[in-house]
């Protein structure tokens, strides 16, 4: 990592890395996902169960991924010297944020259970790289490569949540 000389690099930094998450020596990657479970928190807290929450899930979702893809991720290719930095978490909050997305209109489990077993269990996906994920983390890298193996990996999460969901509140 550069020292950051600009104003630029600093603000670059601060977003990609989750307001310095991603900057931490242990876990970066859950402690950016954790922003996006206090995003979804937050979302669901002003909006309980109506559609305007998977609307601002989903807008902070395309938001984050445009910001990756576009603009975020060949700056920290470069500022970072590595295609898929630990340091650039952004993608970590956006691969959280399908979860709920992927779960929309899912109301029998306690408002708290998407928000724990979905961070959970799209850490462990995300982390073990499920063949779907594994393919695009070892064979995109680009953008969207960054971006698309969270994705997968959280879509893998929601299919679980919803089943364990089904499971114990039918």
């Amino acid at each position: 990592m550069r020292n950051m000389k600009s104003f630029k690099d600093r603000l670059f930094v601060f977003i990609g890395s989750a307001c310095g998450l991603g900057l931490l020596p242990i876990a970066p990657g859950s402690f950016g996902a954790l922003l996006g479970v206090v995003m979804h928190l937050g979302i669901l807290y002003c909006f309980p169960r109506s559609q305007l929450c998977q609307f601002f899930a989903l807008s902070a979702c395309l938001v984050g991924t445009a910001l990756a893809h576009f603009l975020l991720n060949s700056w920290a290719e470069r500022y970072y010297n590595d295609t898929d930095s630990g340091n650039f978490v952004l993608d970590e909050i956006v691969g959280y944020l399908v979860v709920p997305i992927a779960l929309i209109g899912y109301t029998k489990a306690p408002w708290w259970y998407i928000p724990l077993a979905g961070f959970l269990l799209f850490r462990i996906f995300d982390i073990i790289k499920l063949p779907v994920a594994r393919y695009i983390d070892r064979n995109w890298h680009n953008a969207w490569g960054v971006v698309l193996d969270d994705v997968v990996s959280a879509l893998y999460a929601a299919g679980v949540v919803w089943l364990l969901g089904l499971y114990f509140w039918g």
